[in-house]
C-alpha cells in the first residue's frame, strides 16, 4: 500500500512539473527568422538562406534554411532578399545628463540600429548611472565612463575632473570606481599649446589605479608621443588615432607588441562634399538643408583626415584591433563613420566586427555584437548588402533590440 501511494505521488509529482514546464514555454514568445543573409559579425562568410530562432529577448539557434529543425508553434517572418547584421555598437559617444533628453537620444539611436554606446566622460549627473540599470523599450543600451580626467582647461568644459597632481588622478579614479563606471577617461592633450596636458606621471598612475579596481582606460590623444607614452603606461583603448603626423614604424610596432589595445579611430570631416539625402524622413527637411548646404570641400580638413586615415590604416595592416566611435551627439553618425574607415583602406566585412563584435568588447557588452546563440536578440534587416557596399547599412528595414522590434 505504501509502495503504490509513494508511486503514485512520483507520478503526480512528473505531471505536474510537465505542466508547469509546458506552460512555461508556451509562455514564451517564439520567433523564427527566415530566409537573409546573415552576417554574423565575427568576420566569417555570411550564411546564405539563413534561419535563426529567437526566444523572448535571446537568439537560441542559428543555422542555414532547411537544415535546421523548427519549432512547429512559433511566429515567423519572411526575410528573403534581406541582410541581417548585429546591431552597432557606438564606443565612444557623449550624451545628455538630463534624463528626459538622454532617453530621446537611445530612442533616436536605436532608430539608426545602435544597440549600445559608451559616454565616454563627460557624466555628470546621477541620470546616466540609472538609466543604465534599466531596461527601457525601444533604446539602445547605455554604458558610462562617468567623468573623465585631465588636467585645468580653464575656458573649455568643466565636467571632468581637473588634476594637478598624481594623488588626485588616483583620487578621481577612486570615486568613479565607487560608482561603477564602465570605463575611465583621461584626456591627454595640450589642446594646441592652450594648456598643461596630462603628464607621464599622472596618466601612468590613473592607469594604475583604474587597472587595481579592474577598470579599464581609453585616452583621448592628439600626438604621436602621447601615444607612446601611453602605451608603455599601460593603457587599453585609444579614443582617438594619432593626428599630429603620419605614424612610424617605431610606434607601429609598439601597437603590435600590445595585442590588448583597441584603437577607436574616431575619424574627423572628410572635408568633402557629402550626400546627405539618406537622411531625408529621419531629420526635419530644414535641418538636412543646412547639412547637405554645409557640406563643401574644404583642402585643410582634408588633409586633417588623411593623416589620421592613413594612421588608421597603417594600424590596420598590421593587425591592431579597431573599434568604432563617433565622439560627438549626432546620432546617425556611425552610418559616417563606417564609410569613412572603408575609404581609409577597411574591408566592409572588417569595418562591420570593428562596429559591432569588437565594440562590444570594448564597451563590455558580452551578451551582443555577434549573432550567435546565447546572445542578446539585438540586430538589424537591412534592404541591401553591406559588405558589397558600405553605406547599405543605411537602408535600413527594421531594429529589433533584446528581441522586441523597434518602432520607427
Amino acid at each position: 500500500m505504501f509502495k503504490a501511494r509513494s508511486v503514485y505521488i512520483k507520478i503526480s509529482m512528473i505531471l505536474i512539473f510537465g505542466i508547469s514546464l509546458f506552460t512555461q514555454v508556451q509562455a514564451q514568445s517564439v520567433t523564427i527568422f527566415e530566409g537573409a543573409r546573415l552576417i554574423v559579425g565575427d568576420g566569417s562568410d555570411p550564411i546564405e538562406g539563413s534561419v535563426f530562432i529567437v526566444v523572448d529577448d535571446r537568439i537560441t539557434h542559428v543555422g542555414k534554411k532547411g537544415v535546421l529543425a523548427l519549432p512547429s508553434n512559433a511566429s515567423r517572418v519572411n526575410l528573403n532578399g534581406k541582410t541581417v547584421m548585429p546591431a552597432i555598437i557606438d564606443a565612444h559617444k557623449h550624451t545628455s545628463n538630463d534624463r528626459d533628453e538622454l532617453i530621446s537620444q537611445l530612442k533616436e539611436l536605436a532608430y539608426y540600429g545602435i544597440g549600445a554606446v559608451l559616454s565616454l566622460g563627460q557624466d555628470v549627473s546621477d541620470a546616466p548611472f540609472q538609466v543604465k540599470q534599466e531596461n527601457i523599450p525601444g533604446t539602445a543600451r547605455l554604458y558610462t565612463a562617468g567623468r573623465g580626467i585631465t588636467t585645468p582647461e580653464p575656458g573649455r568644459s568643466d565636467t571632468a575632473y581637473w588634476i594637478k597632481s598624481v594623488e588626485e588622478g588616483r583620487q578621481a579614479v577612486r570615486e568613479q570606481a565607487m560608482k561603477d563606471v564602465d570605463f575611465i577617461k583621461v584626456w591627454v592633450d595640450d589642446r594646441g599649446g592652450q594648456y598643461t596636458r596630462t603628464s607621464n606621471e599622472q596618466y601612468s598612475a590613473i592607469i594604475d589605479e583604474a587597472h587595481k579596481h579592474g577598470l579599464r582606460v581609453a585616452a583621448h590623444i592628439y600626438s604621436m608621443e602621447d601615444a607612446r607614452g601611453l602605451l608603455r603606461a599601460g593603457i587599453d583603448a585609444f579614443a582617438h588615432g594619432i593626428r599630429d603626423k603620419d605614424i612610424d614604424d617605431e610606434t607601429i610596432e609598439m601597437f603590435r607588441e600590445r595585442s590588448n589595445v583597441v584603437l577607436i579611430p574616431n575619424l574627423p570631416d572628410r572635408g568633402i562634399v557629402r550626400d546627405y539625402s539618406w537622411l531625408k524622413g529621419s531629420v526635419s527637411d530644414e535641418d538636412l538643408a543646412k547639412l547637405q548646404a554645409n557640406s563643401k570641400e574644404n583642402p585643410e580638413t582634408e588633409e586633417f583626415f588623411g593623416i589620421q586615415s592613413r594612421n588608421l590604416d597603417a594600424l590596420y595592416k598590421a593587425g591592431v584591433k579597431i573599434a568604432m566611435g563617433t565622439d560627438g551627439r549626432i546620432m546617425w553618425e556611425a552610418h559616417q563613420q563606417m564609410e569613412d574607415m572603408v575609404s581609409s583602406g577597411m574591408s566592409p566585412a572588417d569595418v562591420i566586427v570593428a562596429a559591432t563584435k569588437n565594440s562590444a568588447e570594448v564597451v563590455g557588452l558580452y551578451d551582443a555584437g555577434v549573432i550567435e546563440a546565447g546572445k542578446s536578440a539585438d540586430f538589424i534587416v537591412l534592404d541591401a548588402n553591406p559588405i558589397s557596399d558600405i553605406t547599405n547599412t543605411r537602408k535600413i528595414n527594421s531594429v529589433y533590440l533584446r528581441g522586441v522590434k523597434v518602432q520607427r
